[in-house]
């Protein structure tokens, strides 16, 4: 979790239980479970009252950038995140620049109290963390973003030789009310059945041969869905049904 900058090819794909039960004998043979192997992921989305930001990216440019901040459920910490992708030939390379604050310190940030430099300089970990925090600081201010939408889902994670990461995300849910770092009854389920799991494949280089037949073997294809994006329209068709 302590990593402060990231960068790799990134691919997703949505795929069945049985699917990940077929690829995850492969996976256990030839990958190691990461130091936090399971994990109950929790990300407020940053964006304007309209959704700018989210209906950019649906728009599959060139370019695209989030603002989030990241909890783990029963971590005390919360992570802020700059994540931009861009396209590179037949790939879209993700970029990740985040830095540490406390729970309390992000209410602080929600409620104008203080900025994100003032954060980052009262718990500065690395020399990034101020330049970081200054481009949260000007994303915040330039494009008047506020929390709008928090997203959970239950993680399993796997590493590799030469930066490969796979996840298996499942469970998604969301509410855009509340958004404070915790489950609730009330959150929305994004699927109605438990069958859509999201796998990510993350990697400095080329996948391996082995991951390369093995998703051949399975008919997993690589997918655009977007978590934020399938929540967005779930939230705009809510809207229409009142």
């Amino acid at each position: 979790m302590d990593t402060k900058i990231f960068d790799r090819i990134e691919k997703k794909y949505l795929i069945s239980a049985k699917q990940k039960k077929e690829i995850l004998k492969e996976v256990q043979k030839n990958m190691e479970k990461d130091g936090y192997f399971k994990s109950g992921v929790m990300n407020v989305y940053f964006d304007t009252d309209n959704f700018d930001l989210i209906i950019k990216s649906i728009e599959n440019p060139d370019f695209k950038e989030k603002l989030r901040a990241r909890s783990y459920e029963g971590y005390d910490k919360v992570f802020l995140e700059i994540k931009t992708k861009m396209k590179q030939a037949e790939y879209r390379v993700g970029y990740k620049r985040r830095f540490l604050i406390t729970h309390k310190d992000f209410e602080k940030l929600v409620a104008g109290e203080k900025t994100a430099v003032e954060l980052a300089s009262e718990l500065i970990e690395t020399n990034d963390d101020i330049q970081i925090a200054k481009e949260v600081d000007y994303l915040i201010s330039h494009f008047d973003l506020k929390p709008r939408i928090l997203v959970y889902y239950d993680r399993e994670s796997y590493l590799g030789e030469n930066g490969l990461r796979i996840t298996f995300d499942e469970n998604l849910s969301f509410r855009d009310t509340d958004l404070s770092f915790v489950k609730k009854a009330s959150d929305k389920k994004c699927f109605k059945a438990d069958q859509n799991i999201i796998m990510e494949i993350k990697a400095h280089e080329v996948m391996p041969l082995w991951l390369v037949q093995l998703l051949s073997k399975e008919k997993a294809y690589p997918s655009r869905f977007s978590k934020i994006g399938k929540i967005y329209e779930l939230i705009k068709k809510g809207e229409k049904n009142v």
